[in-house]
């Protein structure tokens, strides 16, 4: 009896299978005829081809899975990944016109499970004249102006605060976590470091790594974990939001991100300032400190890059006492620094790219994208496309005293959605590797490699042994750059 149920289970899947395949051809073909779908593959039934991106990812050379794509393909292919098919995008003009065309053909797609952590009111999910508004008041706080006349003194002050317990063997990916998540803290409440501050950074810590497994609580305790500590770390912001509304009443004012959410003059709710300051600690936090880390390992393995910044800094500290902290016209004397920050972001691409729905049938290079359709502008193609950067696969922070073509470089992604924050990384960054290597030199502890999924990040944390510098520094000698032995990805 159970033989033949099986045997009869086994016929009905058989043909529920080829009827699905029949079906979703004709249906394929039939879609493809009307809209000009771009080509690609979908690859298994509702898997798609999400197991193929995920395992070249977790390999030390991820691009093949686009590489193959685009040679067969195109640069706008279609495939089928986490659960949805998607076009992909490794064109840099189609890249722009999404981006550039947020809120009128396009507008941002994100799963609920992210709405999870940072929060449905963030600004990640702001859309249309509020997101407008929004993003606005937070490049007004994080704007060129504001960063020289209130914000450089604080992320010099902790910049060196940290630095100054550092010795023997380090974990360099988790102080660089530490001075961000001080430095974001700061700038977000006016909150110095202290024991609340540490405290929190401990339970934020677990949201992130909500961000780097299954998203589903069933299936995930890393997951459940990262919710809780969620709801946590919202309870300790919903107090210092309160606490702010009493002293601003009272007439107390601060010059830091939740005054300026107090005097915007829409309304907030707590639960609302709560999900958009925690939005603003998720942005600043992870994707900074690991361009802090890799930017470190990769003049590491760079050592001529590493002198000639090493000679800039040295040229700046001279001028200085070694207490005097860095002001404004110093950050922008380092025209080396800012190579090999570009640099850094190029090849690094913590965030590999953006999702996108379209709002209405879209045209693209000869393709007609049907409403609905979700899409992926694919930055770590372009930044690592041969046909956009020579030897784009190389460290190679010489390649920016020349001049290059913006569109084939949008770390900070483009559009209404381009990061606001994006001079204040340059600066924390600046500010980080000038006070590293005027005060250490350091070498690797161990041997360590990067991994690409889910995002760019160094798999040991990146250990280093460091040595404090004498006082007495000496800017380096002139030399020429005379060879490239930058690490190859």
């Amino acid at each position: 009896m159970d033989y033949y149920f099986l045997l009869s289970l086994l016929f009905t899947f058989s043909l529920s299978t080829l009827t699905f395949f029949l079906l979703r051809r004709v249906t394929t073909t039939a879609t493809r005829r009307k809209t000009h779908h771009p080509p690609g593959t979908v690859g298994l039934p509702f898997i798609g081809e999400t197991l193929q991106l995920i395992s070249a990812y977790k390999t030390e050379n991820p691009e093949p899975f686009i590489d193959s794509r685009v040679k067969k393909y195109g640069t706008v292919f279609t495939t089928h990944v986490f659960g949805e098919r998607t076009v992909f995008s490794a064109d840099p003009e189609t890249n722009r016109f999404i981006l550039q065309n947020e809120g009128r053909l396009f507008e941002s797609s994100y799963p609920g499970s992210i709405a999870n952590l940072v929060g449905k009111h963030s600004l990640l999910f702001m859309r249309g004249c509020l997101h407008r508004r929004m993003h606005s008041l937070t490049m007004s706080f994080a704007n060129s102006t504001i960063i020289k006349d209130h914000l450089l003194v604080d992320i010099d002050r902790l910049v060196r605060l940290n630095l100054d317990s550092w010795t023997g063997r380090v974990l360099l990916m988790e102080e660089a976590k530490k001075i961000t998540f001080e430095l974001t803290i700061k700038q977000l409440l006016s909150i110095e470091p202290c024991e609340w501050t540490e405290n929190l950074r401990k339970i934020y810590m677990r949201v992130i790594e909500g961000f780097f497994c299954i998203p589903i609580p069933m299936f995930s305790i890393t997951y459940r974990r990262a919710i809780k500590a969620r709801e946590r770390v919202a309870e300790e912001f919903s107090l210092v939001v309160r606490e702010r509304r009493r002293e601003s009443e009272r007439g107390t004012k601060k010059n830091d991100m939740l005054a300026a959410l107090f005097d915007s003059g829409v309304g907030f709710t707590d639960e609302e300032i709560v999900d958009f300051l925690v939005s603003l600690l998720v942005a600043g936090y992870d994707t900074t400190s690991t361009t802090m880390t890799l930017a470190v390992k990769f003049l590491t393995d760079t050592p001529l890059a590493l002198a000639q910044l090493k000679k800039e800094q040295d040229e700046i500290r001279v001028r200085k006492t070694d207490s005097g902290p860095l002001e404004w016209e110093d950050y922008k004397s380092m025209p080396f620094t800012q190579c090999v920050i570009n640099e850094t972001l190029r090849v690094s691409n913590i965030i590999s790219g953006v999702f996108r729905r379209t709002m209405a049938d879209v045209d693209i290079k000869g393709y007609r994208i049907p409403k609905g359709s979700k899409v992926f502008t694919s930055l770590r193609a372009v930044h690592l496309g041969q046909e956009n950067f020579n030897d784009a696969r190389v460290f190679d922070p010489w390649r920016w005293q020349k001049s290059s073509n913006p569109t084939n470089f949008m770390p900070f992604g483009g559009g209404p959605r381009r990061c606001p924050g994006n001079e204040l990384a340059r600066v924390a960054l600046s500010v980080f590797l000038h006070h590293l290597v005027t005060r250490f030199s350091w070498e690797p502890a161990e041997d360590d490699k990067l991994v690409f999924f889910p995002t760019t990040r160094t798999q040991k944390r990146y250990p280093i042994i460091v040595k404090r510098r004498s006082k007495a520094i000496k800017p380096c000698k002139e030399f020429e750059k005379e060879s490239l032995s930058g690490a190859r990805f």
